[in-house]
């Protein structure tokens, strides 16, 4: 009986959980395989060039259908997505697909629609390039997403490449993105440690005081905050006043619109993640352990090292941890404060949804990061020997 309340009280949460969360995100993850616009807008196509293979001359009955997809695709209204779906890989082809079922529209019944006449349209459309796109495309199921994200594409003849200097981004984004989130996470280190330590060490009236400090970052919104900042770093804002009026720099320093401003204003944010859990760590270790390795002839850096640092270790692992992981998904604070060279690879996951519509390519992302977070968090498990797992 106990076990049947104990499951209709945790059903509403998973339930919750499994709607509108798992459900999102594993269609939003089946994107970046997933090919709809070319199986629904070109499938007499797709399903003639089943047996071809690039380098062979296709048969006239793939023109037979292409142009039969491209009428009925032209009035449904699904050209317009497959050909934009195709100028991914094969630049141009937009336009030149459209252009192409304006024209075989207007054909006179009698036409005969083969690779002459497809070729006088344009000889792209009849190009090697342009039908394994075609083919691969109408699969079903794909990997150009996937190897896009990774600086890769596959050649005509279908095995894969690297992409073109120009194409490459997506690897150097994740290294920029990896590389700040662990500047930030480095320097909530530094700077959330001594909070921590001096939090068991004050009175506890003046301890509530401090939490309320290191806690009220959150009651405050994100996007204030990081506004706050812009108007801090800019050049003739606070800090560079501060700075020029007591004599310490001649001129403004640029702080804003470049990666200072960004890895400043995300450790602000991010700082009490860090605090939190070593608070919880360094709270636990008894005083007397450093009394007593003072008393045996321990030095105090020689004591902080082999005696204290070793405890407090769970609480640096859980709290670097934290800040790592929520450092690389991070996007308001670089997109406001950082420059077109800060930007990390959540920016383009957003431009891809809300700008260019490309779903495909930004759950490619959104897999990539999500597979480096998974990585390094298992890094993570390793060097702590499991307890970053048990505290997080």
């Amino acid at each position: 009986m106990n076990l049947s309340r104990t499951t209709l009280l945790v059903v509403p949460v998973v339930g919750f959980l499994l709607i509108f969360f798992f459900v999102p995100m594993i269609w939003f993850a089946s994107l970046a395989v997933r090919e709809v616009e070319v199986p629904r807008a070109l499938p007499q196509t797709v399903a003639a060039l089943r047996d071809w293979k690039p380098g062979q001359t296709p048969p006239t009955v793939v023109f037979d259908a292409l142009a039969s997809d491209l009428k009925t695709a032209r009035s449904s209204g699904t050209l317009a997505e497959a050909a934009h779906r195709i100028n991914y890989e094969v630049p141009g082809v937009r336009s030149l697909l459209l252009r192409a079922g304006r024209t075989v529209a207007r054909a006179p019944a009698e036409t005969t629609f083969d690779a002459a006449y497809f070729t006088s349209i344009d000889p792209l459309l009849t190009s090697d390039a342009f039908l394994s796109v075609v083919k691969r495309a109408g699969g079903g199921i794909s990997d150009y997403y996937i190897l896009s994200s990774l600086d890769l594409q596959r050649t005509t003849d279908g095995a894969i490449a690297q992409a073109p200097a120009e194409n490459r981004l997506y690897l150097d984004v994740l290294a920029r993105t990896i590389k700040i989130a662990a500047t930030v996470t480095l320097c909530c280190l530094l700077m959330g440690f001594p909070v921590a330590v001096l939090l068991t060490t004050v009175s506890e009236k003046a301890a509530d005081w401090l939490m309320i400090l290191v806690l009220l970052p959150f009651w405050t919104s994100l996007l204030v905050r990081t506004t706050a900042w812009v108007v801090l770093l800019q050049r003739e804002g606070l800090i560079n006043s501060l700075l020029m009026k007591i004599g310490v720099i001649s001129e403004p320093l640029a702080m804003i619109y470049n990666r200072t401003g960004v890895i400043i204003a995300m450790t602000h944010v991010l700082l009490p993640f860090m605090i939190l859990p070593l608070y919880g760590a360094v709270r636990a270790i008894p005083p007397g352990y450093m009394r007593a390795a003072a008393s045996l002839g321990a030095r105090p850096l020689t004591a902080f090292i082999r005696i204290y640092l070793p405890l407090a270790a769970p609480g640096i692992a859980a709290g670097s941890l934290m800040v790592f992981i929520l450092s690389l998904g991070y996007y308001i604070t670089p997109s406001l404060v950082g420059g077109a060279s800060d930007q990390m690879l959540s920016y383009f996951v957003a431009t891809y949804t809300t700008g260019t519509g490309n779903w495909g390519l930004a759950s490619a992302l959104g897999l990539l990061l999500l597979a480096s977070t998974f990585l390094l968090y298992l890094v993570a498990h390793r060097l702590s020997g499991g307890r970053a797992i048990s505290l997080s």
